[in-house]
């Protein structure tokens, strides 16, 4: 070795596994290729499939030096003679590693061809991995067809690829295929353990915890980051040398300034919100942080207390958060964090994005989706039918001054308003008030209900209204007498404005009906049999010219007869 030449090996090479019982977190794989090797069922192709850093290139360098151990082949191999040796270092000529992204075209394969026709120098087999094979060009994919489905009986491929839905169908019904996992965050953490107590480093549980997270189970990108966190910790790796060297939020500094802003201090949330940025946090850095935070406050919220899956420890959850909001409520923020994250390359200014969307966080506790009105809905019908829920009258309102604030049409007595009974405390019972008493409709109402009909544009009605002779209270509900044949036909159309205009004026809902009552209404046996005939086709009531004549000469305004809807032919 060259003077002054460093002997540092990195992490992921000094523990990348040398046995098959070092390979963490692919049980399956493992246990099916020490089976094949123990019974010797050796396939010619083999396709290793799975995310970054989990094994694939490891599990293939091993399976190589398991069938090429000058010891015997074994699914443990001695690791100490020549084959297992080069085969660990790279160097071995019988296997030949080809990276599929830099040795992409038709040609590359074709000297691969040539050179499978020559046996193996020193070994049993040779072997080809070929890595991210995704990226080779269909005219190489297809010059490996025939070479892969019938090569000579000392050739073996092993394919490694992260996107396995880029490798063609031909390849893969070729090839024996293995699906490689994510490792799980505690196996991260034992690992990055041991690879502590062999550089003699203390770490702290929450610092490993951190790094582990960040890997997403990559074994090889926890070690990637534990060799930089280590390279500025010293002999003692923290949390707290991790936020400040590399300028994250963390979980704890994003739950204070939620909490700060739920409980009615944005202006101090900001502030705190202010000082991330003052200590150089990117932004992306404090959306991501914030997204993760509410990520684990859902999964808490949903039931989940497993310290992998959350991402965080349990003790730093805030439990007065998990309560104040819904679940719901969670998601729309967790939502919004999402899509500022993919907003931020086009916002004029990121600051001022993030910094808008806390002050936003001040009114989720307020924010309702209609699934939760609905289900609110459903509860408080669920709760009136079961005697929980007490209806009670409601208070009498002002009077509606303008048309379009009149209510609907009533369809009930009266107007009703839901409360919820409040439990007494000790197990006494609530006492409820008493209804109110309804309040009657009379005759002195009419010129109010007649000022009504005319703020609505009524004019007409509101003037024939006024010629209504009483009102008769029957079986529930209000008969408006008239006698003037004309005011019946022209007010029996206009029912719902009339109820509007009583409820306007009084404050109150009522069925109202209009009754024709006096002599004007002609008996059917006055007129002749052709004129009874139309009534019965056509329906309404029959009345003498001079009858018509007199109420015309009453009001010079147009008017119609009009058919009795109760009556109507149908």
């Amino acid at each position: 070795m060259a003077e002054g030449m460093s002997t540092y090996e990195v992490t992921a090479t000094r523990k990348r596994p040398q046995d098959f019982d070092f390979l963490v977190g692919q049980d399956f794989v493992v246990s099916t290729l020490e089976n094949a090797i123990k019974e010797k069922r050796i396939a010619h192709a083999y396709l290793f499939s799975g995310p970054r850093g989990v094994g694939k290139t490891s599990s293939a360098r091993l399976l190589a030096k398991a069938l090429n151990c000058q010891e015997g082949m074994s699914a443990h191999p001695c690791g100490k003679c020549d084959s297992c040796v080069e085969i660990a270092k790279g160097k071995s000529v019988d296997v030949i590693e080809i990276d599929g992204a830099s040795n992409t075209s038709v040609n590359d394969i074709r000297n691969i061809k040539e050179e499978i026709m020559f046996p193996p120098q020193s070994s049993r087999y040779k072997i080809y991995i070929i890595d991210e094979v995704h990226m080779l060009s269909t005219s190489a994919f297809n010059a490996l067809l025939k070479t892969i489905e019938e090569p000579p009986e000392y050739i073996i491929f092993i394919f490694a690829t992260t996107e396995l839905q880029k490798v063609p169908a031909t390849i893969r019904s070729r090839c024996q295929q293995f699906r490689f996992s994510l490792i799980s965050q505690s196996l991260i953490m034992q690992c990055l353990k041991s690879a502590a107590d062999d550089i003699h480093v203390k770490a702290d549980e929450d610092a490993l915890f951190w790094i582990a997270k960040e890997a997403t189970g990559s074994m090889r990108d926890a070690y990637t980051l534990f060799d930089q966190v280590a390279s500025f910790s010293g002999d003692h790796i923290t949390l707290q040398k991790i936020r400040e060297k590399l300028s994250i939020a963390g979980f704890s500094a994003i739950s204070g300034i939620v909490t700060e802003t739920l409980s009615g201090n944005p202006g101090k949330a900001l502030e705190s919100l202010g000082k991330l940025f003052e200590d150089g946090v990117a932004p992306e850095q404090i959306v991501k942080d914030s997204a993760d935070f509410f990520r684990t406050i859902l999964l808490y919220k949903e039931g989940i207390r497993r310290v992998d899956v959350l991402g965080s420890a349990l003790s730093d959850i805030p439990e007065s958060i998990v309560g104040t909001l819904s679940k719901e409520q969670i998601e729309a923020a967790l939502k919004a964090f999402l899509s500022l994250y993919r907003d931020l390359r086009y916002s004029l200014s990121p600051r001022f994005e993030i910094e808008l969307l806390y002050s936003r966080l001040s009114s989720l506790p307020l924010l309702s989706t209609p699934e939760s009105l609905v289900r609110k809905l459903e509860d408080l019908k669920n709760g009136i039918a079961e005697g929980h829920v007490v209806v009670k009258t409601a208070v009498k309102p002002s009077v509606i001054a303008s048309p379009a604030a009149v209510p609907a049409a009533p369809s009930e007595t009266a107007k009703a308003a839901v409360y919820q009974e409040e439990e007494e405390e000790e197990g006494e019972d609530a006492e409820a008030e008493p209804p109110q008493e309804e309040r009657k409709l009379t005759a002195g109402d009419i010129p109010t209900i007649a000022e009504s009909l005319a703020k609505m544009g009524k004019s007409v009605e509101a003037r024939y209204i006024r010629t209504v002779d009483g009102i008769r209270e029957e079986n529930g509900s209000y008969s408006l007498l008239i006698k003037q044949p004309l005011a019946y036909n022209s007010l029996k159309n206009a029912e719902k404005d009339i109820a509007k205009a009583i409820a306007a004026a009084t404050g109150e809902s009522y069925r109202i009906k209009l009754r024709l009552e006096g002599g004007t209404a002609q008996d059917d046996d006055d007129f002749s049999p052709e004129m009874r005939k139309l009534k019965a086709f056509f329906g309404g009531q029959l009345i003498h010219n001079d009858k018509i004549i007199a109420a015309k000469e009453a009001d010079d305004d147009d008017f119609t007869i009009r058919n009795d809807e109760e009556t109507q032919f149908s």
